[in-house]
């Protein structure tokens, strides 16, 4: 078998068969085949797409390219979350510590952002001392004791998919749901749930840009994972605006303390609370959506989903005395108003131009090497149809750099239209 013919063939739009994309997977892991050659094949997918019996066995292959996790010895239907990725998507954060407080196990295993979306291992790494490197046993015994942990992904789990986006980011072939639905489910088949919940967002923060296409992907996400015996269910969320109002690291984190206070935007927990919903129907904890509701509104108000992420925060070597303070973590030394040029009505925030201010002030990063600024961020203050007068403030803009606050500041008053 030649990976040269393999190419030839998917660029003449053919079905590839198991062994040929077991062939692939295997040489890409153990880098047997040269980028050129994997990269020749990405581009094939993008333009000729693949079959659904096709990405599939990409998904599987990728999935068994290396460790997978087996939660058997843990207690209950354990339940996984996992969002294609937004501006402001701090919903994890939440998730986490109110699933557990409805003695729903939560076993994440999450990464760091790369471009304008941010990374849940990134945010909560913002809390000084706090630690996602979690060894397996620890992270086991955590699940069992406290019902929920968050740790950064292992290089031994589905190491192929590592390889593939790291290409994929620099050759263009990000935007491709048959290569999307594959790198998502392979880390989600290899951790090991029960159960997944996917948050499929779509509009100008996201990869999917119209809700039909959001649908596609999660559609056949849904349809690998069925076939691999998990239990699987979506929600389809809008990414036209950021969710919420905070975008950064330690400033997402801030908000989804407050929002474990009860004090969050409404778009925020409308989002949390459909996933939390669902994810809470596959664990068999409530028999119906709307009997979660209650639930869940039940643990915000009573401090006990508040407690867990104190805890957990804790148990991962954090401090979590910040959460008693009224300015919670500290944000950048440097900060901007943005402020409104005339008057009217906000019909759009554009989600990537927020994500691009909030990346241009050190809260993301352009190469994975790269470091990031944890109290860098943008805080949006007026959304989609807020009404503003001339000189209210649009946003406020963070960094620990005078140069960057003001460099981004024509970039956020753009991602503004006031009509």
């Amino acid at each position: 078998m030649r990976m040269f013919d393999i190419i030839d063939k998917k660029r003449h739009g053919l079905a590839l068969t198991e062994e040929e994309i077991a062939y692939f997977v295997k040489g890409v892991t153990c880098g047997e085949i040269p980028d050129y050659q994997t990269s020749a094949l990405l581009m094939a997918i993008c333009f000729k797409g693949m079959t659904e019996q096709e990405t599939a066995e990409l998904t599987l292959a990728m999935a068994g390219s290396g460790e997978e996790m087996d939660l058997s010895h843990l207690r209950g239907i354990k339940v996984d979350k996992h969002s294609t990725g937004g501006i402001g998507d701090k919903t994890t954060l939440i998730l986490g510590p109110l699933m557990a407080a409805c003695h729903l196990p939560v076993v994440k295993m999450s990464g760091r952002g790369l471009g304008l979306t941010g990374g849940t291992i990134d945010k909560l790494e913002a809390i000084p001392g706090l630690s996602c490197a979690l060894s397996m046993e620890d992270f086991f015994r955590q699940v069992e004791e406290l019902g929920v942990a968050v740790a950064s992904q292992t290089a031994s789990l589905a190491p192929c998919d590592k390889k593939l986006y790291a290409l994929r980011d620099t050759t263009a072939t990000v935007d491709c749901i048959p290569l999307i639905a594959s790198s998502i489910m392979s880390k989600k088949l290899a951790s090991g749930s029960d159960a997944i919940i996917l948050d499929v967002k779509y509009g100008s923060g996201a990869f999917m840009k119209t809700k039909e296409e959001a649908e596609e992907l999660a559609e056949i996400m849904v349809s690998i994972g069925e076939h691999c015996g998990r239990r699987m269910d979506y929600v389809i969320s809008d990414m036209d605006q950021p969710l919420g109002q905070a975008v950064g690291n330690a400033i997402e984190v801030n908000e989804a303390v407050l929002a474990l206070k009860g004090e969050a935007p409404e778009d925020l927990m409308d989002v949390v609370y459909q996933l939390g919903a669902k994810m809470l129907v596959a664990g068999e904890i409530v028999k119906t959506e709307k009997e979660a509701y209650p639930l869940m509104k039940e643990h915000i108000q009573d401090g006990s989903a508040l407690a867990k992420f104190r805890e957990m925060i804790k148990r991962q070597g954090g401090d979590p005395s910040f959460m008693d303070t009224k300015e919670l973590l500290p944000l950048g030394p440097f900060s901007e108003e943005i402020c409104a040029e005339q008057a009217g009505i906000v019909t759009k925030v554009c989600a990537d131009g927020i994500g691009h201010t909030a990346l241009v002030l050190g809260a993301g990063r352009e190469t994975k090497d790269e470091a990031i600024d944890p109290g860098s961020g943008v805080f949006v203050c007026k959304k989609v149809g807020d009404p503003v007068q001339k000189g209210d403030v649009l946003a406020r803009i963070y960094s620990g750099s005078r140069e960057l606050v003001e460099s981004a500041k024509k970039e956020c008053y753009q991602a503004f239209v006031i009509e």
